[in-house]
């Protein structure tokens, strides 16, 4: 795997690490559970996860599928996820409201939604991996609040958006007291 695949994946695994430890942290039966009227539920997250995963997903396949056949191999230097877009997934004083096609319908148990995500993860890895070694840093796609990102950025935006998550789940089991 090209270098710059593994900084991003690796990044990427230890996020899904993190968060399904903090999953793991919420007993199972506390899962579906809002821990009050105006916020989600640990699965109702994971849901969230999964359906941006899903969204993220479709536009990296369909860059990588509308530019590989053109693409040299990777020889530039990776251009990380800009320090302010860091900064903002990080953010969690600051509240923000998922788009309408992200939210959640919380009709999934916590393990169904969890078996979408990593389902939409393995599409990613899928994708991606079929064109390691590629120049990806070269293949861009739009995102509609933080601009063009490069396939690597996108990447690490998934394991920034994971990271943000983690911690609303952290907070979610420590409001419920487990």
């Amino acid at each position: 795997m090209h270098p710059h695949l593994e900084n991003v994946f690796s990044r990427l695994d230890r996020a899904r690490a993190a968060l399904r430890a903090a999953v793991d942290r919420v007993p199972s039966d506390a899962r579906e559970v809002r821990p009050a009227p105006d916020r989600w539920s640990a699965a109702e997250v994971v849901e969230h996860l999964s359906i941006v995963e899903r969204i993220f997903g479709e536009r990296i396949e369909k860059a990588i599928q509308d530019r590989a056949a053109g693409l040299d191999r990777e020889g530039a230097d990776r251009a990380k996820l800009p320090d302010p877009i860091e900064a903002r997934m990080a953010d969690r004083v600051n509240k923000r409201n998922a788009v309408e096609a992200a939210l959640p319908t919380g009709t999934l148990t916590c393990e169904a939604a969890w078996a979408a995500f990593a389902k939409g993860h393995e599409r990613v890895s899928a994708a991606v991996g079929a064109a390691d070694g590629l120049a990806l840093g070269e293949v861009t796609v739009d995102h509609p609040f933080f601009g063009t990102l490069t396939i690597y950025q996108w990447i690490e935006l998934m394991a920034a958006h994971e990271g943000r998550h983690t911690e609303q789940i952290q907070e979610i089991a420590a409001s419920l007291a487990v």
